[in-house]
């Protein structure tokens, strides 16, 4: 058996949970590689008896990893999917951050977590992504046009509202006038989109959100559509340059540029252990519908 370890960073108190992981697998005789700037950050910073193989790129995954272990929290793991990308190697996320949406196992709970995972004691849940491409910079996003959560377009180095004018299948919808636009998919409907207002999606439907950024329009309100529907975009404004991230990268774009967004032709696997599921996680994480009058 062969996992991929990645994390982005190397918290004191994670420090233990790490080396309790590399134990339970060195145990158990899996070939483990840790990414290589991850691999010196646990050489910083703690003392590791043995040697482990080290990888840098997407390149030098292939289809021999069985599985791909994500340390930190869900930008962890979004940064995790740039290396995954269309090799559909399953994800598990190992929660040191805060809420842990998407790395839902507990650090308290690597032991018994991977041991029901290396027994085949979970499922795999398919995660459907977004994509961009734009017809004059092509270049801008290169092999990394993809996102999990969400693709968003927002105003730059002003406080002026920009105007997204927003086409769904060559069919004008409106223009958003607001400081920008979210296009959500199912699994990022819990992230930036929540929090400006939009629907919670279950992970498996076949839809995509979009969700103005603090419109001026009080009847521009969120709009779920299916996630066959090409979305085209273009934003005018008082400067000429806007944003657009995915997940957590951003780049700059000129004003004349047409953004096209269509759902991407792969998708993402994460691990769920028996026992979880998202409406378990909106009732633990979001603390969906507590009132505590109850």
């Amino acid at each position: 058996m062969k996992i991929g370890i990645y994390g982005q960073f190397y918290h004191e108190e994670a420090g233990q949970y790490i080396q309790q992981l590399l134990d339970i697998l060195d145990k158990k005789n899996i070939e483990v590689i840790i990414e290589k700037n991850f691999l010196k950050l646990i050489h910083e910073n703690d003392t590791i008896d043995k040697d482990y193989g080290h990888f840098s790129t997407f390149k030098e995954l292939d289809s021999s990893y069985d599985l791909f272990v994500s340390i930190g929290g869900d930008g962890t793991i979004l940064k995790t999917v740039t290396y995954i990308r269309d090799l559909d190697i399953p994800i598990v996320g190992i929660n040191t951050g805060r809420l842990g949406f998407l790395a839902t196992i507990p650090k308290t709970a690597i032991k018994t977590s991977i041991e029901k995972i290396l027994t085949g004691k979970y499922t795999i849940s398919k995660r459907s992504l977004i994509q961009i491409t734009t017809d004059n910079n092509q270049e801008t996003f290169g092999e990394l046009n993809f996102a999990l959560n969400e693709i968003a377009v927002s105003r730059k180095n002003t406080t002026s509202m920009i105007s997204v004018s927003t086409l769904l299948d060559g069919e004008a919808l409106t223009n958003y006038w607001a400081d920008g636009l979210i296009i959500s998919t199912p699994t990022g409907s819990t992230g930036y989109s929540l929090s400006c207002g939009g629907p919670v999606i279950a992970p498996h439907t076949s839809s995509f959100i979009l969700t103005p950024i603090a419109p001026h329009n009080l009847n521009a309100r969120p709009l779920v559509i299916p996630d066959n529907t090409t979305i085209e975009l273009r934003v005018s404004g008082r400067e000429q340059q806007h944003l657009v991230s995915l997940d957590s990268r951003i780049a700059t774009l000129s004003n004349d540029t047409v953004i096209t967004l269509k759902k991407a032709p792969f998708e993402i696997s994460l691990i769920r252990l028996e026992g979880d599921s998202f409406l378990q996680t909106l009732r633990t994480k979001l603390l969906w519908g507590e009132d505590k009058r109850n």
